[in-house]
């Protein structure tokens, strides 16, 4: 399976990809030497460059689009030779890079909701090196939008003074998510929401899921894959939208605004201590073997594991934060994709609604009020956004929306 089939409905963008991989290839071999391969690097060489930056929608597949493509420029497929596109799937470059273990590639993730400097100047002071395997040296960060204003001025060195074999791939959900001096010396690619269709069809082809639900998955993700793959395989994933989508229909009361405002709370805080629960047990099990400590045997620590795994566990409570706000975000989506169906039943438009499998629900709501009401609701759940991204307390923020929905 190449390693492009995982981006969906994103050809325009597999096609830049797969083009520029080509070039680097070629320029990899001009290198060292030939007058094929240096006429080949010549014609192509306009296509490669240092540092890219890939934004889209969430859940377009930026990060999956970065993944390929540094797997593409470590292929080594004998099939390159004979003209086969790089990203085999199946070479050890490819594995490697697609398990996360490729010695020239780094990812570069943020347990919690910034990344800081330091991190950020040793990973400068690593693009300067040369790549072990004589190819590329790759550095992937995932969440650009994170950087601190000190880590992305550092960034911005590495960036603006590349070395001959650093590639930097910047991922965002917009170009605005990055400081204009990082981005002036990006190639950019915007990825575009994948259609429901598309998305249907990948789940049913690679995860085995039944048409139907692929179906209403894809729907409810909402250009997600991710989402909609959650959706169709998790039948516990079902369980929390639909709780999330019964808000509008039960915030008649005060008393009902503000259950559903602690039940909204509760059930990100339940996910993202499912989430984290197994991981941050298997990443302290690790560390403390890393350090030659064997559970069950008692006697002293070995020396510096206290201090490590106390740095260990504040990153784990920095990422449970975060994964309790991306929950929460998760769950407004659904709540902003049910107002917005709303919305269409009001003004009797046309096409697919994200919710088809709730439409008595979405009827009901829909004949209660004029479709201005439903317009300040939809503000009601993009304020709590908002109030969430300026770190109020969500308990805070949720309960304000809520009153907000019950008010219309």
């Amino acid at each position: 399976m190449a390693v492009w089939d995982d981006l969906v409905g994103q050809e325009r963008v597999v096609e830049q990809l797969t083009a520029a991989a080509r070039a680097a290839r070629a320029t990899v071999l001009a290198g060292r030497g030939g007058a094929s391969a240096v006429a080949e690097a010549g014609g192509n060489a306009s296509l490669m460059t240092h540092a890219w930056l890939l934004t889209g929608p969430p859940g377009a597949g930026q990060v999956t689009a970065a993944r390929a493509f540094a797997a593409a420029l470590q292929c080594t497929s004998p099939d390159l030779d004979l003209g086969g596109t790089p990203g085999c799937g199946f070479c050890d470059g490819c594995h490697t890079v697609m398990a996360e273990s490729h010695a020239d590639v780094k990812f570069v993730r943020s347990d919690g909701l910034s990344i800081g400097v330091g991190d950020m100047r040793s990973l400068v002071l690593r693009a300067s090196s040369y790549p072990t395997g004589g190819r590329w040296s790759v550095i992937l960060i995932d969440a650009a939008h994170r950087l601190t204003e000190s880590a992305a001025n550092a960034l911005l060195k590495g960036v603006e003074e590349p070395s001959p074999r650093t590639v930097w791939l910047l991922c965002a959900p917009s170009v605005q998510d990055t400081l204009p001096t990082i981005r002036s010396r990006c190639r950019h690619l915007v990825l575009r929401t994948p259609s429901a269709d598309a998305v249907a069809d990948m789940l049913v082809r690679r995860d085995g899921v039944e048409p139907g639900v692929a179906r209403i998955a894809a729907l409810a993700g909402q250009g997600d894959v991710e989402r909609s793959r959650r959706l169709a395989v998790d039948e516990q994933a079902r369980s929390r939208r639909l709780e999330v989508l019964r808000i509008p229909l039960v915030v008649g009361d005060v008393g009902g605004c503000l259950a559903a405002a602690q039940q909204l709370v509760d059930t990100a805080k339940t996910d993202a201590e499912a989430l984290a629960e197994t991981r941050d047990a298997k990443e302290t099990g690790d560390l403390k073997a890393a350090y030659g400590a064997a559970e069950g045997l008692g006697g002293k620590a070995p020396r510096g594991m206290a201090g490590a795994v106390k740095e260990l566990e504040k990153r784990q409570k920095s990422r449970a934060t975060r994964t309790r706000r991306e929950s929460l975000g998760v769950a407004l989506l659904d709540l902003l994709g049910f107002y917005r169906d709303v919305l269409a039943l009001q003004l009797g438009a046309s096409g697919t609604l994200a919710n088809e499998d709730q439409r008595v629900a979405l009827g009901r709501i829909a004949a209660a009020g004029p479709p201005e009401g439903t317009l300040r609701r939809i503000e009601a759940v993009l304020a709590c956004r908002r109030a969430l991204d300026r770190n109020v307390d969500p308990l805070l923020a949720v309960e304000a929306m809520t009153l907000a929905l019950r008010a219309g």
